[in-house]
């Protein structure tokens, strides 16, 4: 064999023993979402092909109008939250995006092509299924899913808060957004709406990572209620939303299933009832216990007081066994050390008779006059089946936030009664001060309060509905919110209402008492 013939063969033995590179094609992924994106090995790894991930020609069919991720994040086919895809063209929700799943036929069947991985925030391109990385897509990861640092929160209240645009082009100001009523869920709307200016409670709520890693037991799920409430502030407060309004449809239903249907969004309910249960829920799930500063629940609304109880006699008994009783240990005054979240105030009953122009009165009473009730002084007459008791309140500590409850309807046998009292109030620079005593006095350093939010009952008491004034701090200006209707209001118009709750906001300095309340353009 000639030495030209040996040279050839070596080299095609040489090149036959080299491994030739091996073509992987990337398998798409089927229903799972934590399966890490594979790097292509041998010739598709060359960046020209890598880059395909990045570019995707249908990102002008993303309708943002469409999107509402206010929602339940369940397929609208099969009703799964597993792996659940937002369609960015028209809205809806599908789960999975392999060859067989929900997301993957609508794509083919209606030639839409953008989805959003609900709970990884990832974007892909179906049927293709490849991963989109494009920096124009961010405002809808920030729409899902708001985040605010500190500086963001800081910068809430400053005046030089500016206002907000929607897709539309609808200028609002973030935390003054309306909420959708689903059917008869007015007295939620009106509560999570106040709660939401409260500035510990919304602080706190607006960043995440403060109650994301609290501990609870296994098989705890009623902890949603704490995310769902810490979602719909940070929608409330999102300045870069696509609408002018939230629909609390995920937080009413964690509501509804966590209060064993005690409160419906389909039957008119008790703000006040609601309002009891949500801070204890919320207190208990952040980890709370009975010490004062427990949990941010307890830090903001908390106070104390001392409750005075005097058993009185049997009306029957003549006066020497009155005395001879009133002698004995049973009936002497009793005193206990009581915390409280709001403060119950007893309107005046209301006149049985019509005026001398045959028309009725509607009574009016000064707050002052209300509060009296917690002065340490005035006794009221409490009756059960069998005994009556005076009481007489003393508050000791007063908290940051005071709520007021007034008490406008009475249940007897028969029927519901509502009480339509107007109640005379400031709204700036109320002194609890006047209801303490002069040694309690001396412990509080701050005892002028502030108006924040004020809820309002209207109509007949089955059948009535609720909306609530809002103090907007960035702009010193009030609104009046029921439901979707978002309008300024002059604060002179919210003494003339039927009040049932309000929130007073402690004075940290006397002087700031002087500004002026600016009146609505």
């Amino acid at each position: 064999m000639s030495d030209d013939k040996k040279r050839k063969l070596n080299s095609a033995a040489k090149v036959s023993s080299v491994k030739k590179p091996k073509l992987e094609a990337i398998k798409p992924d089927g229903d799972e979402d934590d399966v890490k994106d594979r790097k292509p090995k041998g010739l598709l790894s060359d960046p020209a092909l890598l880059n395909r991930s990045k570019l995707c020609p249908y990102l002008d069919t993303i309708n943002r109008h469409l999107l509402d991720f206010d929602f339940e994040k369940l397929c609208s086919v099969s009703l799964t939250r597993i792996n659940v895809y937002a369609c960015l063209v028209c809205g809806k929700y599908f789960q999975g995006r392999g060859t067989n799943t929900h997301a993957y036929t609508h794509s083919v069947a209606e030639s839409h092509h953008v989805f959003l991985n609900l709970s990884t925030l990832k974007f892909y391109c179906l049927p293709d299924n490849y991963e989109i990385i494009d920096s124009s897509l961010d405002d809808i990861k920030y729409v899902l899913n708001p985040v605010f640092t500190m500086r963001d929160i800081r910068n809430l209240d400053k005046e030089d808060q500016k206002m907000s645009r929607t897709v539309d082009g609808t200028l609002y100001s973030p935390g003054i957004v309306g909420m959708n009523n689903i059917k008869a869920n007015d007295y939620c709307n009106v509560i999570l709406q106040s709660l939401s200016h409260v500035k510990p409670i919304r602080d706190f709520f607006l960043i995440e990572k403060n109650y994301a890693n609290i501990k609870r037991p296994p098989g705890d799920t009623a902890f949603m209620l704490v995310q769902r409430f810490g979602e719909l502030l940070r929608k409330f407060w999102n300045p870069r939303n696509f609408k002018s309004h939230v629909s609390p449809h995920e937080m009413l239903q964690a509501v509804v299933l966590w209060s064993n249907k005690k409160f419906q969004i389909t039957e008119q309910g008790d703000p006040i009832e609601f309002l009891s249960w949500f801070l204890h829920i919320l207190h208990k799930q952040l980890r709370g216990n009975k010490q004062p500063n427990s949990s941010v629940v307890y830090r903001t609304f908390q106070g104390e007081m001392k409750i005075y109880t005097r058993k009185l006699p049997p009306t029957e008994l003549d006066d020497v066994q009155k005395q001879l009783l009133l002698a004995t240990d049973e009936y002497q005054e009793k005193v206990e050390t009581s915390s409280f979240l709001y403060l119950t105030c007893d309107l005046p009953a209301t006149p049985l008779f019509i005026d001398e122009f045959r028309e009725n009165i509607i009574p009016q009473v000064n707050l002052y006059q209300l509060l009296a009730k917690f002065n340490s002084v005035s006794e009221k007459e409490y009756k059960t089946y069998k005994e009556n008791f005076l009481k007489r309140f003393e508050i000791t500590r007063l908290p940051k936030f005071v709520i007021l409850y007034i008490k406008r309807f009475t249940k007897n046998t028969f029927f519901l009664e509502k009480n339509p009292t107007i109640v005379n109030f400031p709204v700036k620079n109320i002194d609890f001060g006047d209801i303490l005593t002069e040694e309690n006095k001396q412990l509080h350093k701050h005892t002028k309060y502030n108006l924040v939010a004020n809820i309002v009952h209207d109509g007949e008491p089955n059948a009535g509905t609720y909306r609530c004034h809002i103090l907007q701090k960035s702009t010193n200006q009030w609104y009046e919110m029921q439901d979707l209707h978002v309008t300024s209001i002059l604060p002179q118009m919210i003494t003339l209402t039927e009040a049932y709750i309000q929130i007073y906001e402690q004075q940290e300095d006397d002087d700031d008492d002087v500004v002026e309340v600016k009146q609505p353009s």
